[in-house]
């Protein structure tokens, strides 16, 4: 019997028995083997290679990208991102140059600021120019929290007032570019501000954000905003973030430059100027601006107590409407019920939201066009409650509303163009237009009116697209004037395109609809809605047919601003 231990006990084993990493058979094992002996990174430095002398150089080892760092052999790997220890964020070099090039772009100063922010927001930021810092900071480089804070703040201003998201954005922008931060991105939506700003391409950006809950119309703070970016963005007016935080505090604790009752009596003239625009008289003057002035004054009660908006519209749209129903009911035939209505709508249709939905919609700001328009929707859905509930009501005490009686009156054109202008008048009031922007937005209307009288009753063409080529002419003068004197284009705008309004299609729609006749109810609330669609599409083409023919600042060989890309379908 063999011993244990004997050559029939060394049988060979099966290779699921042994480890794969197990030496065969005949080969000696490292007798040498320490423990720090254990697999580096492919980046270290191999045995017998001399490191470099650690210096102030680019080689440190808190930039370096390598295993070793120092003679002591010790692995310390840093991050491939990590810039270097002679980076300076005053100094960075460009960050990325496309494989063509970056191309020569020329900002001429003569251009407004508006223009020149609009040609950078359309270019990619790798294509944008370097900023050219307008307002002097410290050695240490701007206050990126405080010129974020200061840039939100007055977009906040500019959005609440009604300014267009570009228009916004360009205004963010060049708030940003001014104080000296590149690689800003600004983002504007219809209840969201924000901006991100990202120091180089290895640093963290910096991101802020404001939310607008309160929106009011005041267009002298409007301009007041863009003087002080206009100040911000010029050369030769030194403003600090101290003074511009300064300047806009003042802007914020302004008062209004009309106090209520001032607006009141304003909406009251509206109304009277828009039933003699479409064939009042005196009488009819005075009872659409009482019924008028008493959905006002109902309306602020509604807000004092907290009510939504919807609500005051639905309680502002009653009184003109009971107002004409009163005058059918007893009989007046001096008095033409139709025009006191259709006086009280036009006081109340938003027609500035609606050229701002339009706006933003055609420049590409999908989601803020679409809460604009289902702001106004909501609004529009108001005043047609309010006024359904008294025709309905009317109807029922056997008041006798005429739908075939439209009026047209083609033997009082200068009438007519007075009260054009009125109303226009009535309309910048209710706007807290600056005084000295009055009289230009009164003739910019007039004009307006004249176009669209000349084109649709006396050429016989097409009432809607009369309406655009009066809106265009809006929208084309508007923008000249606001070239001209540096600021909002919407001071000269929203005012001029009110005798363009479809009240009249409006309450023959309604009355319709209140009659039971639906059909033609649509269909006239349909011109209605073509009619509104018409003007804000002709003021925004009349504003881009401005620019296309003056002098916008761009790349060289004539590239301005770029527009969308169509996308076909898909």
């Amino acid at each position: 019997m063999a011993e244990p231990g004997g050559p029939e006990d060394q049988k060979p084993q099966s290779d699921e028995a042994r480890s794969a990493f197990v030496p065969p058979a005949g080969v000696g094992r490292r007798t040498s083997a320490s423990e720090d002996d254990q697999p580096t990174s492919e980046f270290a430095i191999p045995t017998g290679l001399a490191a470099e002398p650690q210096g102030p150089g680019p080689a440190s080892a808190s930039g370096s990208g390598s295993g070793t760092g120092t003679a002591s052999g010790s692995d310390t790997i840093g991050s491939a991102f990590a810039p270097p220890s002679t980076y300076s964020a005053q100094h960075a070099p460009p960050a990325f140059t496309p494989a063509h090039g970056s191309p020569m772009i020329r900002l001429t100063k003569e251009a407004p600021w508006q223009d020149r922010m609009r040609t950078m927001l359309r270019m990619p930021v790798a294509e944008r120019p370097a900023p050219e810092p307008v307002q002097k900071h410290d050695e240490a480089g701007p206050a990126v929290p405080r010129v974020l804070d200061l840039t939100l703040r007055i977009g906040e201003l500019l959005l609440a007032g009604g300014e267009g998201a570009e228009d916004v954005e360009a205004a963010m922008f060049a708030v940003t570019r001014s104080y000296g931060l590149d690689r800003c991105e600004p983002t504007v939506t219809f209840t969201l501000l924000s901006i991100s700003h990202q120091p180089s391409l290895v640093d963290d950006p910096v991101t802020a954000s404001r939310t607008v809950r309160r929106r009011g119309t005041d267009y002298t703070r409007l301009a007041a905003v863009f003087r002080l970016i206009d100040d911000i963005t010029t050369e030769d007016v030194d403003v600090s973030l101290e003074e511009a935080y300064r300047r806009l505090a003042e802007i914020r604790r302004n008062r209004h430059p009309y106090s209520g009752w001032v607006l009141t009596l304003a909406g009251g003239g509206l109304a009277g100027a828009a039933s003699v625009l479409v064939g009042g008289g005196a009488l009819v003057f005075m009872v659409a601006a009482i019924g008028a002035m008493l959905g006002d004054r109902l309306a602020w009660l509604c807000a004092g107590r907290g009510l939504p908006e919807f609500y005051q519209f639905v309680v502002a749209a009653m009184p003109p409407a009971a107002m004409g129903v009163a005058l059918t009911l007893t009989h007046w035939s001096d008095v033409r019920p139709s025009a006191v209505i259709t006086g009280g709508l036009f006081a109340l249709l938003p027609g500035r939201a609606l050229v701002a939905g339009v706006q933003d919609g055609l420049t590409g700001y999908y989601i803020t066009a679409a809460a604009r328009l289902l702001e106004v929707m909501y609004l529009f859905i108001g005043i047609v409650v309010g006024v359904l509930l008294v025709l309905y009501m009317g109807l029922q005490l056997g008041a006798q509303l005429n739908p075939e009686t439209r009026f047209v009156a083609h033997d009082r054109p200068v009438v007519q163009i007075l009260a054009s202008m009125a109303l226009c008048l009535a309309f910048a009031i209710l706007l807290q237009q600056d005084r000295s922007t009055v009289l230009a937005v009164t003739l910019n209307g007039g004009v307006a009116w004249v176009i669209y009288g000349a084109m649709a009753r006396t050429g016989n063409i097409s009432p809607v697209l009369a309406t655009a080529t009066a809106a265009g002419l809006v929208g084309l003068f508007g923008q000249l004037l606001s070239r001209y004197r540096y600021t909002s284009s919407l001071p000269f705008i929203t005012a001029a395109i009110g005798p363009l309004l479809p009240g009249s299609a409006t309450y023959f729609g309604l009355l319709g609809v209140a009659q039971g006749n639906v059909n033609a109810g649509l269909a006239s609330l349909s011109t209605a809605v073509a009619t509104a669609l018409a003007i804000a599409i002709g003021v925004n083409l009349g504003s881009e047919i401005s620019r296309l023919f003056m002098r916008v600042p761009g790349a060289v060989g004539g590239a301005n601003r770029r527009a969308a890309k169509r996308t076909r379908g898909f």
